[in-house]
């Protein structure tokens, strides 16, 4: 129950931080990722900001003999670039350029109700669903 409520909270503040920076707002975005026109470098910023704390918390729990709420870390054990990450890496950045959304903004708006953000993140769950369909077909054969 613990763990849940940290989570929970960490969701909140996470979804603060995106609409105080202006994730939430495909034109923002898409001004950043506009380097020939009106570009708009403030997300760096966020994005700076992020990997500060990222590389600060990372560096603590390397030391740390287990994590608060759990027996122990769990860490990727795939290290290799494939066919599969690297056409993910693209569809994300394809899907980012197009729409203005990452996924973690895209839900934070859908608070707002907007019909673009509603077709995108309804868009990005078809997408889950037929890659999980896809693993599974192929996991079979």
């Amino acid at each position: 129950m613990k763990a849940a409520f940290v989570a929970f909270v960490a969701g909140v503040v996470f979804a603060i931080g995106l609409g105080l920076a202006g994730m939430t707002q495909p034109s923002k975005v898409l001004a950043f990722l506009d380097f020939t026109g009106a570009w708009d470098p403030s997300l760096a910023f966020v994005m700076i900001g992020a990997i500060g704390v990222h590389t600060f918390f990372a560096r603590r729990a390397l030391v740390a003999n287990a994590p608060v709420f759990a027996s122990k870390f769990t860490l990727p054990e795939k290290r290799d670039v494939d066919a599969a990450l690297v056409g993910g890496s693209v569809l994300f950045g394809v899907g980012w350029g197009l729409g203005g959304y990452c996924p973690g903004p895209a839900l934070t708006s859908l608070a707002a109700f907007a019909p673009t953000t509603l077709v995108f993140a309804a868009s990005m769950a078809a997408g889950v669903f037929a890659f999980e369909a896809f693993t599974r077909a192929r996991s079979r054969s």
